[in-house]
């Protein structure tokens, strides 16, 4: 499959808001871009798989997932980065913006989902998607970044400039209750 250019995908957000200077660190044979509606074919979550397991929930619902990201304008930022000669994802991230009450109806930037293809890890393609979600929250007038992290990845985001604060407290839904909304 020959690499498809920015400007014959429907993307996320507009490519404009993903820093020159970091796509320019990247090899030529990679570009970084927002997640396009067509990436479900590109292995979006096969790429994703490397985090968690993942449930496919097929095209059309993957689909349906992404333009509602797109309808909650100036909020969702999910980026990948595509191996030129296959035109397959090699790496993703996502950056949410929540708009606050706090520091004069400020807002935090919350990273998620960080994951490069196990034959693409060492080649600094995670440090790439966490500097570009970076930019693009701080582009977007956040007054902080954060994202959780297991014990073992302190040291990349470390790395990546984060700072380790507080501690992360999650309650998970039961599994009959996860998947169902009621409001």
């Amino acid at each position: 499959m020959p690499f498809t250019p920015d400007s014959e995908l429907d993307l996320l957000f507009p490519a404009e808001y993903i820093s020159q200077e970091i796509r320019a660190q990247l090899h030529p044979d990679l570009h970084l871009r927002p997640l396009a509606s067509s990436d479900y074919k590109r292995g979006h979550l096969s790429i994703l798989s490397v985090l968690t397991v993942v449930t496919d929930p097929g095209e059309d619902a993957w689909i349906a997932q992404f333009n509602a990201q797109r309808e909650a304008v100036r909020t969702y930022y999910s980026i990948v980065i595509i191996d030129k000669p296959t035109d397959r994802i090699v790496a993703v991230g996502t950056a949410f913006i929540e708009r606050k009450f706090l520091r004069g109806l400020g807002s935090v930037g919350h990273i998620e989902d960080i994951a490069v293809d196990a034959k693409q890890q060492g080649k600094k393609l995670g440090l790439r998607i966490i500097q570009a979600l970076t930019a693009i929250s701080e582009n977007s007038g956040c007054y902080k970044t954060i994202l959780n992290c297991s014990d073992k990845n302190i040291p990349f985001y470390q790395k990546c400039g984060f700072e380790q604060k507080e501690n992360e407290m999650a309650r998970y839904a039961s599994q009959d209750r996860a998947h169902t909304p009621r409001l």
